[in-house]
């Protein structure tokens, strides 16, 4: 395989279980779309991480326990799995792209020889024009061995691929300088020079665990994190509403979408 189109940037986008079980396959196909055209007309290669897998499943088999065991979140997640590749395959096809499915554990990333295969994997793929679309491996992975959420993951695939943006989709507008739900005047913050450790403070506070949702493992406060070890690293990272129309071309094409983190200087 040949590259067509010249790259000037690499991109790590990360789509949230949420944005993906409310979106469904339309908007995995939208967002499919906007990758091609990133490339073809931006010069843009995209690492895609995505979550879903677990909610996939348990909205599939009507799975209602509320506690999950260990090895029913690893059962479910090989349930889901699949069932997520095949519609970012179908959505990819659609635009004339190949995609190829990439699990990951912590140490993946950890240990120097599988950092380098890992990295090696995916360069190659997107040598090849193929979009890679990485998850966390949570058919196998322990607590020892988690990323401990996508958001994680997706900030330490963007700096070890050398990526010059960090692009997290989810179900909100971006960072409020207060609550939205709780203060209708809340207003978003267009543009951040860093994560600074007051607001990582105050968002736990807030937060209390973390977020998240029912159906996934995140929050604001995990996408800040990420945003953080992203933007010391080097990464400007955006935070923007999934659903938006084009909000991947968006963000190509220079206009305020979303929150965007500076990197550090």
């Amino acid at each position: 395989m040949k590259k067509t189109t010249k790259i000037r940037e690499r991109w790590v986008v990360k789509a949230g279980s949420n944005m993906i079980l409310s979106g469904g396959p339309l908007l995995i196909r939208d967002w499919m779309s906007q990758v091609a055209q990133l490339r073809r007309h931006h010069g843009v290669e995209v690492i895609w991480v995505t979550s879903g897998a677990i909610a996939t499943a348990v909205e599939r088999i009507q799975f209602k326990k509320p506690k999950r065991e260990l090895k029913e979140k690893q059962a479910l997640s090989a349930i889901g799995q699949p069932a997520i590749q095949d519609l970012y395959n179908l959505a990819l096809q659609a635009q004339g792209l190949l995609g190829a499915q990439v699990l990951l554990t912590s140490e993946d990333l950890m240990n120097t020889v599988r950092k380098k295969n890992v990295q090696n994997t995916l360069n190659q793929l997107l040598d090849w024009e193929v979009t890679p679309v990485l998850n966390e491996n949570d058919a196998v992975a322990t607590d020892e061995i988690k990323f401990g959420d996508n958001d994680a993951l997706s900030a330490r695939v963007a700096v070890s691929m050398k990526a010059q943006r960090l692009v997290i989709l989810t179900d909100v507008e971006g960072l409020y300088d207060s609550d939205p739900r709780k203060n209708p005047g809340a207003r978003r913050i267009e543009e951040m020079k860093g994560i600074t450790p007051s607001l990582v403070k105050k968002l736990e506070r807030e937060s209390g665990t973390g977020g998240g949702t029912s159906r996934g493992t995140g929050g604001i406060l995990s996408k800040i994190k990420a945003a953080d070890l992203a933007s010391k690293k080097g990464v400007e990272t955006w935070l923007a509403k999934g659903d938006l129309p084009q909000v991947l071309l968006q963000i190509a094409q220079g206009h305020s979408v979303g929150t965007r983190v500076r990197k550090r200087s």
